[in-house]
């Protein structure tokens, strides 16, 4: 938004100079992207003076004239072709001299006209933008001298700043609402002089405005508030010269008087108005209603738009004629021949306006403001002082007496209750009472002192954005100064807190993880609507309860995911695609389960791993040799042993518990009744659904059961003194036997015996000279006495006990 330091000074004195008052309104929150001279244009303007005149001796209408321009270093005549019929011999005039810019792009340059030689040209006060007058050369007074600037001769001196106004600012869409932030910080503070609505006695009719018009909203919730004044006898003409400067002060192009008398109480005030010509109003009514069907429009531009039956119209008798807080209609427009105008001054609701806006692609200064909320109660003054300047500026016009003023749907006054100490202590300020209640008066808030520490605050109705004690801390931080607030830090406890259990053991399993080669991957919480498909999950399995995304990024991610399982895949299919072929990978993060409607999901943290490729790289010395299953199982049981877990067991899943799995290629693991989570070979099927081709195995484990898993404490013992001994024994099982029933046999026996240190399967066997259904389990158990050096004896006996232990209770022959 523009506004120009010369309007400003209309309603407030202003004494800073335009980058000074730049930077303050900018430390304010009013963001000042530039600063300009209003009479930049004039740059090269001079005073010059008309020292001979003669006739164009090849054009009847140009004269020949000797003009000195008071150039030092040219003290010679200037010769300037002139066709202004007013030039006369030691006329005083504005010189554009060659560089110069006139309004409208104009390039003043050295030239030949009809033969004759001009160097510059001698001005209007139309051309130069400073009147209306096109008539002939702009006469100045005698008394001054050649040379002079003219924006200097004339004491022209202006600026005007952009400033970059935040949504929730709409208080400052006008040059009253930036003088009030300007009284605001001014030293001492001041408050804006609202121009009287005054209406001249010889100009106010003897006929009400009730006998003409009246106006009926059917959708008060969309229009609030709707106010109406009536001008007759209005002469639509140029506007006055005061006028057109100040609205192209501000960027506006000026039209016609009375519809730059709008634009200006718009810029003014801030709110919206528009005129309609009363003899094209059917009925001399307005109705503000929806459009209740899409319509064909033509707004004032001269486009048509189909309306949608949600859009608020302002409608006559018959037709609409006016998009609400928009733009008016082309069959309503004020025209040459208006006179009879009925002023609309409303207050439309933000959101209406702002769809019916995006929808029709009309953006317009009205809809801009009315956008972001305009003032409830400043629709009748506004209306009031474009009807005073109406009568000021059109000859002969007559005010309707009375106005119109529909409000069904009051809009209520906001109240705050501000603790001021609560207040200091958000901002880390020290401000008195006094010190808040002043602050917040100069921008016009109602301040009640109730007590030492409180205050009662009534928020203007203009400040849309106020509607809680802490905006009001904004107010008093941004007014009092943030430069002004004190660097402080919160203290810091010289004790810190012991870091959290999930944290330790993140870290743990990281290091785990990175020492078997995994790299972590971190995938996005958000997953395909088609995840768990991809999975072959039943239709009872929990994770199936996935939490939908209202606004998703994308399709690819209008879930949160309820495994990390798919993430992995997908991390594998990007690697895959990069032509890398082995790929190891873990990724620690949470897990989503949907509750009840309005709840928030239940969050599980889980950990991941996948594998897929070979173990090396093909070399000379070596061959591929492609990961499996027991890979995978290695790094999970390193994983148990670094984080302490011990007797965990490997179930084989037979059920529907991990469709994702190749059947008999994935396990249970659980300790106990504590389940940590599952381990296998992905299926084939579920491979292709990623686009996925070579084989892939990972592991899926809770966090919180891992831990629950974990001993309390850990246990240390010295190195042991005395050497161990090694026995083996070989047993003769059935091929569908799984190794962990001989091995859990055997660490039942063992587990009674303080000898024993450890027992483990280090060989498999199946074919000749096994039979035929049958495989060879080799295990070797460790012996170790603490206290002495075991001989043969010491251990030949427990042996037996151990292998005769199998073989009682495992279907299981010795070799």
């Amino acid at each position: 938004m523009k506004v120009s330091l010369s309007w400003l000074k209309e309603y407030i004195p202003v004494e800073f100079q335009p980058q000074e008052l730049a930077d303050r309104l900018t430390m304010a929150g009013l963001e000042v992207d530039a600063v300009e001279n209003l009479y930049d244009y004039l740059d090269n303007i001079v005073v010059a003076r008309v020292l001979e005149v003669k006739q164009h001796p090849n054009a009847d209408k140009l004269s020949v004239c000797k003009v000195d321009v008071g150039d030092p270093s040219a003290p010679e005549p200037v010769q300037i072709v002139c066709g202004a019929p007013n030039v006369r011999q030691n006329m005083v005039v504005p010189c554009a001299l060659p560089g110069a810019v006139l309004p409208g792009d104009l390039k003043i340059k050295k030239s030949k006209l009809r033969g004759e030689v001009s160097q510059g040209m001698l001005c209007s006060a139309a051309e130069l933008r400073l009147d209306t007058d096109a008539s002939g050369l702009m006469d100045l007074s005698d008394s001054l001298e050649p040379g002079t600037p003219i924006n200097q001769a004339m004491a022209l001196s202006d600026a005007w700043l952009e400033i970059d106004l935040t949504p929730n600012r709409p208080d400052c869409l006008s040059l009253m609402g930036v003088a009030r932030e300007i009284g605001a910080f001014s030293q001492p503070r001041a408050r804006i002089t609202k121009p009287d609505v005054t209406f001249p006695a010889d100009r106010i009719g003897t006929q009400s405005i009730h006998d003409f018009a009246k106006v009926e909203i059917k959708d008060p919730d969309l229009c609030p508030r709707y106010s109406a004044g009536m001008v007759f006898d209005v002469k639509v003409a140029p506007s006055p010269l005061w006028l057109r400067q100040k609205l192209e002060s501000v960027g506006m192009t000026p039209i016609n008087n009375v519809v730059d008398i709008t634009n200006f109480v718009m810029m003014e005030t801030g709110q919206p108005l528009h005129a309609f010509d009363y003899d094209d109003l059917a009925g001399g009514r307005i109705v503000v209603r929806k459009a209740g069907a899409p319509i064909e429009f033509t707004t004032l531009d001269s486009k048509t738009h189909t309306l949608e039956p949600d859009m608020l119209m302002i409608c006559d008798g018959e037709r609409p004629v006016a998009l609400a807080g928009v733009m008016g209609g082309e069959n309503s427009e004020i025209s040459d021949t208006t006179t009879r105008v009925l002023i609309e001054s409303a207050y439309f609701n933000h959101v209406s306006v702002r769809k019916t806006a995006k929808r029709t692609g009309i953006a317009t200064d009205a809809s801009h403001r009315y956008e972001r909320g305009a003032d409830p109660e400043g629709t009748v003054y506004a209306m009031q002082r474009a009807v005073s300047l109406m009568a000021q500026v059109c000859d002969s016009a007559v005010i309707a007496k009375d106005i119109i003023d529909e409000y069904p749907a009051k809009v209520d006054k906001v109240c705050l209750d501000l603790n001021t100490r609560a207040m200091n202590v958000r901002l880390g300020t020290n401000l008195s009472r006094d010190d808040i209640a002043d602050i917040l008066e100069t921008v016009e808030f109602g301040v009640e002192k109730v007590d030492e520490a409180r205050l009662k605050v009534d928020v203007p109705s203009f400040r849309v954005d106020v509607s809680r004690p802490e905006d009001l801390s904004e107010e008093v931080a941004r007014l009092w100064g943030y430069n002004k607030i004190e660097t402080s830090y919160p203290p810091v406890p010289a004790k810190g807190k012991p870091l959290s259990d999930f944290f330790l053991v993140r870290q743990k399993i990281r290091q785990v993880m990175n020492g078997f080669s995994l790299h972590e991957a971190i995938n996005y919480n958000f997953a395909h609507q088609n995840s768990c498909d991809r999975l072959m999950l039943s239709e009872t399995d929990p994770r199936r309860r996935v939490e939908q995304i209202l606004n998703p990024i994308s399709d690819q991610m209008s879930v949160l995911r309820s495994s990390l399982i798919p993430g992995l895949l997908e991390t594998m299919k990007k690697n895959n695609a990069q032509q890398t072929e082995t790929v190891k990978v873990f990724e620690i993060g949470k897990v989503f389960y949907a509750t009840s409607m309005g709840d928030q999901p239940s969050e599980i943290e889980t950990v991941a791993g996948l594998l897929t490729g070979n173990r090396e790289d093909q070399t000379w010395y070596s061959q591929k040799t492609p990961l499996d299953f027991y890979d995978m199982k290695g790094v999970v049981e390193a994983l148990f042993k670094s984080l302490f877990i011990e007797g965990v067991e490997y179930v084989r899943i037979q059920d529907d518990t991990c469709p994702y799995f190749e059947k008999g290629a994935g396990a249970v693991v659980k300790k106990g009744q504590i389940t940590a989570g599952s381990i296998g070979k992905i299926r084939t099927t579920v491979l292709k659904k990623f686009g996925l081709k070579q084989d892939a195995f990972v592991f899926d484990f809770k966090l919180s059961a891992l831990m629950a898993m974990m001993p309390e404490q850990i246990q240390a013992a010295p190195l042991p003194k005395f050497p161990s001994i090694s026995r083996d024994m070989t047993f003769i099982v059935e091929s569908g036997l799984e190794v962990e029933a001989v091995l859990s046999r055997m660490k039942e026996k063992a587990s009674k015996e303080r000898l024993v240190e450890d027992l483990f399967l280090f060989d498999l066997f199946e074919g000749s000279p096994i039979p035929e259904g049958k495989k060879s389990l080799s295990f070797r158990v460790v012996y170790r006495s603490a206290d002495k050096t075991l001989t043969e004896k010491n251990v030949q006996k427990l042996h037996s006990n151990i292998t005769r232990h199998v073989l009682d209770t495992v279907n299981a022959d010795l070799p």
